[in-house]
Order: C-alpha cells, then sequence, then structure tokens
C-alpha cells in the first residue's frame, strides 16, 4: 500500500519531465532532421562539421571556460570571506538579489553603464586616462557575463564551505600545516563538490548565450547561441538551428558527466 502511495506521488513529477524535459528534446532531434526546404536527411549534421560551425564551437567552449573560470577566482575568495562574517545571510542575500532582476533590463543597465557617455567613461576622463570603447568588446561580454552568473558560483561553493568540519582545518594547522597547505590539502578537496556544482551552473548556461552576445558585444562574439538564434528567428532554418542545438545538449551532458566523473576519480 505504502508503494502505491508512493508510486501516485511519483506522478506530477514524471509529467513535468516527459512534457517539460523529454518531449521538448525529442522535437528538437526530430526538426533536426529536416533541411531548409523540409526533405527528410542528415544534411543539417553535415553542415555543423564544417569550419564555420567547428570555429562557433571552439569559440563557445573557449568563451565559457573564461567565464567559469574567472567566476570560480572571484567567488571562491568571497564565499570562504562570507563564512567568516557576521550576518552571513544578510550578505549572502545581497549577493544573490540581482539574479531575481531580469536578464534584459540588467543588460540593458550595463549599455548605459560601459556605453561611450556613461559613467565608466565619465571616470576614465575625469582621471586624464580619456574615454575609451568599452561597450561591444570581448572585455565587456566577459565582465557582464561573470556578474550575471558569478552568483551561481558562489552560492554552492558557501554551503560547501558552511558544512565543512572546522576541527579537520584545526587538526591540519595543529599538525604543521602552513594556511595554504590547508587550504591545498583540507579546505578545497573537502569542498569539490561545491566548486563542481558551481563549475556546472555556469559553465553549462554560458555555452548558450545569445543575448549578451547580441547587445553588449555586439555580435562580435559569435557563439553556438547566437547561431541557434539566428536559424531559428532570421533565416528561419529550423533545421540547422535544431541540429546545433542537440550538439549544445549533448555537450551539457558530458559536462556534466565529466565533472560526476572527475569527482569520483578525486
Amino acid at each position: 500500500m505504502q508503494v502505491k502511495t508512493r508510486n501516485i506521488y511519483l506522478i506530477p513529477y514524471m509529467l513535468w519531465i516527459v512534457l517539460f524535459v523529454i518531449a521538448p528534446i525529442a522535437l528538437i532531434v526530430y526538426y533536426s532532421l529536416f533541411n531548409i526546404t523540409g526533405t527528410l536527411s542528415l544534411e543539417n549534421y553535415t553542415r555543423f562539421f564544417t569550419p564555420v560551425y567547428l570555429g562557433m564551437a571552439l569559440r563557445s567552449f573557449w568563451y565559457a571556460g573564461i567565464i567559469t573560470g574567472i567566476s570560480l577566482v572571484a567567488a571562491y575568495p568571497a564565499a570562504y570571506l562570507l563564512t567568516k562574517t557576521e550576518h552571513k545571510q544578510l550578505w549572502l542575500l545581497l549577493i544573490i538579489l540581482p539574479s531575481w532582476i531580469n536578464l534584459l533590463l540588467k543588460i540593458y543597465a550595463f549599455i548605459g553603464i560601459l556605453g561611450y557617455y556613461g559613467p565608466v567613461n565619465s571616470f576614465l576622463d575625469f582621471i586624464q586616462i580619456g574615454t575609451r570603447q568599452i561597450l561591444f568588446t570581448d572585455f565587456s561580454f566577459v565582465f557582464v557575463a561573470v556578474y550575471i552568473f558569478i552568483p551561481y558560483m558562489i552560492l554552492p561553493i558557501f554551503n560547501a564551505l558552511e558544512e565543512l568540519n572546522p576541527s579537520l582545518v584545526a587538526a591540519a594547522r595543529d599538525l604543521g600545516a602552513s594556511s595554504w597547505k590547508a587550504f591545498l590539502r583540507v579546505i578545497f578537496p573537502l569542498t569539490l563538490s561545491g566548486v563542481k556544482a558551481g563549475c556546472r551552473a555556469v559553465f553549462i548556461p554560458s555555452l548558450s548565450l545569445f543575448m549578451i552576445t547580441r547587445l553588449i558585444s555586439g555580435n562580435r562574439v559569435i557563439t553556438l547561441g547566437t547561431a541557434v538564434e539566428q536559424h531559428f528567428l532570421v533565416t528561419q532554418d529550423w533545421g540547422m538551428g535544431s541540429t546545433i542545438a542537440v550538439f549544445l545538449i549533448i555537450a551539457m551532458v558530458l559536462t556534466m558527466l565529466l565533472t560526476e566523473t572527475v569527482g569520483k576519480v578525486n
């Protein structure tokens, strides 16, 4: 009787998975099998393995790696300091709060901040450096992306640090380990699960960015996410757009499996 009740509770979850995970993926795979004329073929998959799309894929992984790396370097010390401060939950809320704001609003805010007549250039002009073209550059793209994604890196690392037993660190220090060695041998390995979760939360969505590339970098940065948007909304080549989406899904699944494997090996 208890097993039957448990199975009933699983029904909403299974319906959600089927309707909003399995069905959309199946639909994407289905559309990827048709070329722009509506003919069933594997033309889209052969087109993907050409220098144009492979170059986009490499750029997507390159920028996603940069964004993830910078976010990790900035987030780990921030999360560590949060665990040592008073009112840590309040500070954590202030860090997470910007993620509740609409993404488009944040991007338009940065367009004003980084623009030629924005406050950043006004400050540079005030200190006699002169105005610079900050917007529509690789730097502005990476900077804004890191700002948007860094809360998703801080939160899992913070949780992992909070669960760390401080007596283990104290024992390492008592045995003669320096602060740096205690971090490398004790703190970081025991919080690796938070690091992996944060890297997944940043790297996977960074692979398919398109709104930031269009509005912040002015399409100077062309990634697979940009190509998907163009094929669906501009060229109306839904088959090629779906094919790119299939490869993005495969890349995301491989990323999750790889991080899990690394964690088990360690």
